[in-house]
């Protein structure tokens, strides 16, 4: 653990969608942060221009805020380290670059885009390494300041060591050892002046006195260049921890980078926003992705955002790949429904009807909400449960679903007859209506069964629903009575 005050960095690129893959970095570090007490900071690491999406940040910021992730540092908040966004800083990284090539660390590659594929080729030809043959590595560094003084293209590449070895600690994996026989001579800064993430990265971790790296481990390769970017500067690299991969439903693959469907023909999400329009909550999200390659124990998973800060720490985090299980994701948001008080959920239900087209204003949701949050897993699942709650009209239903199990279509049309006069004069509360509508069934000697199918399909229009008397109460008389006479009626043309 670092002496130094606790400062650590989420730094996306902004070249597609917020993956729940970066959602669960971002969350990491965030977590070490509020543990220890330190900055969590945000920097957009966005000079790739060629693959950058205009869209991208926007996105970014507003799954953050969505989770919850307030950075203390960073783009709309500032902070005294800024710019937080790289392509606002190209000046930096030109100095430093120039500050590698003085020094010897560095030198200047005049080689074409069409020079640099032919020397890859005659490489694999060989049967050697692929990548640059250094062929401008030993150029002599006045004739190469002279060239570039005249404009010649050039780019500026580390002059990566090829004997000898570099070994790393990572908290996570422990010590890690690097031939360097295997390092290419990389580009710092391309031709056009804009550097590469490896220059970037180092130089920006540094001057913004980022004390550790949680970073996912597909920059494991990555890693031995910066730590001898780190030496070329003279400059100790921060801790370095590498999170472990995650992995597909199946658990034999990567996570996918697009939407896919699962085997029952429904939507499996991989971006942060698509969980959002889906209805998952931030506190089962948050909850879920924590668990994502770190643990608390082997038994506990329902954490709060308070317990999780509280019990967070890198040595309980696991190298070996996580497994993204949506329909664990499922049930524990599920699990936060239900403990949302009756006037948030109502809130956080209001956008899903709107945007089915059944606008409610609060009384209703707040009457609604308790009776549907058992048979929802998601927000977005309530309009299809609760729609007929909000609907003029019901949806066609066939006429077979009104006659119970072991029931008749005579039995049936009676037992709704017999409801329809029960509720035209009972007082219109859920207790009254239970007690009359069972005595009614006890006087027909029917089981009670028998008698609520009927009204339960007349008055939702399907088997499955919430709780009758509640239903019934919250429908009001006046709907309730209208569709038991639709429902007379379908029986009667039915014969």
């Amino acid at each position: 653990m670092s002496s130094r005050p606790v400062r650590v960095r989420y730094a996306p690129s902004p070249t597609g969608d917020f993956h729940v893959g970066g959602a669960r970095t971002a969350l990491f570090n965030y977590l070490f942060a509020r543990r220890h007490g330190g900055r969590f900071i945000l920097r957009i690491e966005d000079t790739d221009r060629k693959r950058y999406v205009p869209e991208a940040l926007g996105w970014l910021l507003d799954g953050l805020r969505y989770l919850g992730l307030d950075w203390d540092e960073g783009p709309e908040v500032g902070g005294d380290y800024g710019p937080y966004i790289q392509s606002e800083r190209l000046e930096i990284y030109r100095e430093h670059g120039r500050r590698l090539v003085d020094t010897g660390a560095a030198y200047r590659c005049f080689c074409t885009p069409q020079r640099l594929e032919e020397a890859a080729s005659e490489r694999e030809r060989r049967g050697l390494n692929p990548g640059y043959d250094r062929l401008c590595r030993n150029l002599d560094p006045a004739e190469a300041g002279r060239r570039a003084a005249s404009g010649e293209a050039h780019t500026i590449r580390f002059r990566a060591p090829d004997e000898g070895e570099v070994r790393v600690h990572d908290v996570i994996r422990g010590e890690i050892t690097f031939p360097n026989s295997t390092l290419q001579d990389a580009v710092l800064l391309k031709s056009d002046g804009l550097p590469t993430y490896h220059l970037a990265n180092v130089v920006d971790d540094h001057l913004m006195e980022i004390t550790h790296i949680l970073r996912g481990d597909e920059w494991l390769s990555s890693l031995p260049l910066h730590i001898h970017l780190y030496r070329a500067f003279g400059w100790n690299p921060p801790v370095m921890a590498h999170l472990p991969l995650i992995l597909n439903p199946t658990g034999k693959g990567k996570m996918s980078k697009r939407e896919e469907r699962a085997p029952d023909g429904s939507i499996r999400p991989v971006f942060v926003r698509r969980f959002r329009e889906l209805g998952y909550l931030p506190e089962a999200m948050i909850n879920f992705l924590a668990l994502l390659g770190w643990s608390w124990d082997d038994k506990t998973e329902i954490m709060s955002r308070q317990e999780l800060i509280e019990r967070f720490s890198l040595e309980r985090v696991n190298p070996a790949p996580a497994v993204f299980n949506y329909d664990k994701l499922d049930h524990m948001n599920g699990y936060y429904i239900r403990q949302l008080p009756v006037e948030d959920l109502a809130e956080r239900l209001a956008p899903f009807f709107e945007a089915a087209g059944m606008p409610a204003d609060r009384t209703e949701l707040l009457a609604v909400a308790p009776l549907i949050r058992e048979r929802i897993t998601r927000l977005s699942d309530a309009p299809a449960v609760a729609d007929f709650f909000f609907r003029d009209e019901l949806a066609s239903y066939p006429v077979s679903d009104l006659v119970p199990d072991r029931g008749s279509s005579e039995q049936a049309l009676t037992s709704l007859e017999r409801a329809r006069a029960v509720l035209g004069e009972v007082d219109f509360r859920k207790e009254a209506i239970e007690a009359a509508l069972r005595a009614e069934a006890a006087r027909l000697g029917i089981k009670t069964g028998q008698m609520f199918q009927p009204i339960r399909v007349a008055v939702c229009g399907r088997k499955a629903a919430p709780p009758l008397f509640e239903t019934l109460e919250v429908l009001g008389r006046t709907k309730c009575l209208r569709r038991i006479e639709e429902a007379i009626a379908k029986l009667r043309s039915a014969g």
